[in-house]
């Protein structure tokens, strides 16, 4: 079982920044392509991005993209989402998930994190 952690999460303002860490507690993120998903209340669990084990290939979704950015630190074992220009309707708990092979936008990923609660008030 690998544990994911995500850290970085809070209260921010619109037009705001925040910047999401995961890591997993055996270091071992390298090994996983990456994703991001967030649960607003009442609604489902949706995609924001996803990221190849090795960086090189990421995919956003069109409600996050050009704000958001993920990226990786391999040496350091841990994955960021970078947020920026937030906005009230990205309030959510945020969650990064790992999967084997391929980064996939759906939620076929093998292992999740626990979430961290991003709330950007108006």
């Amino acid at each position: 079982q690998v544990h994911l952690v995500e850290s970085g999460g809070g209260s921010v303002q619109a037009g705001g920044s925040l910047r999401l860490s995961c890591g997993t507690s055996e270091g071992t993120i390298s090994r996983y392509a990456m994703g991001w998903f967030r649960q607003a209340p009442g609604k489902e669990r949706e995609f924001v991005a996803s990221m190849s084990r090795g960086g090189t290939i990421t995919n956003y979704a069109d409600t996050v993209k050009g704000r958001f950015t993920c990226s990786r630190d391999n040496v350091k074992e841990m994955v960021f989402l970078q947020m920026n220009n937030l906005k009230p309707e990205d309030t959510a708990v945020y969650y990064c998930a790992a999967k084997w092979g391929p980064a996939v936008t759906t939620e076929n990923y093998d292992y999740w994190g626990q979430g961290t609660q991003v709330t950007v008030s108006s």
